[in-house]
């Protein structure tokens, strides 16, 4: 089972910037693609940004791109979402999810971390 550890969220005012971090303990992200969603007051959880494997391509959603910014690093098992500009639409709790493909849809994810909240003042 893989387990994956979201931080680096908390609360922030619009136009400021947060950089969120993703890790497994247990369980090498090396041969997976990895995403992060998220799901605000209300809503779905919908996709915000994926990676493959390498790292070397990268996709993210219409309301996120230009701000956000998705990484990783194989040597210290992470990926990593930068996020700046944030705008109160902003507002979720975030989740790092991994799985075999590369995808932007939630249900190809089989491991998720439990989120973590991210709030944008207006």
């Amino acid at each position: 089972q893989v387990q994956l550890v979201e931080s680096g969220g908390g609360l922030v005012q619009a136009g400021g910037s947060l950089r969120l971090s993703c890790t497994a303990a247990e369980h090498s992200l090396s041969n997976l693609a990895m995403g992060w969603f998220r799901q605000g007051p209300g809503k779905d959880r919908e996709y915000v940004a994926a990676i493959n494997l390498s790292g070397r391509s990268t996709a993210y959603a219409d309301s996120v791109k230009g701000r956000f910014t998705i990484s990783r690093d194989k040597a210290k098992n992470s990926v990593y979402l930068q996020m700046d500009s944030l705008k109160s639409e902003d507002t979720a709790v975030y989740y790092c999810a991994a799985g075999i493909r590369y995808s932007t849809i939630v249900s190809d994810y089989a491991y998720w971390g439990q989120g973590t909240q991210v709030t944008v003042s207006s």
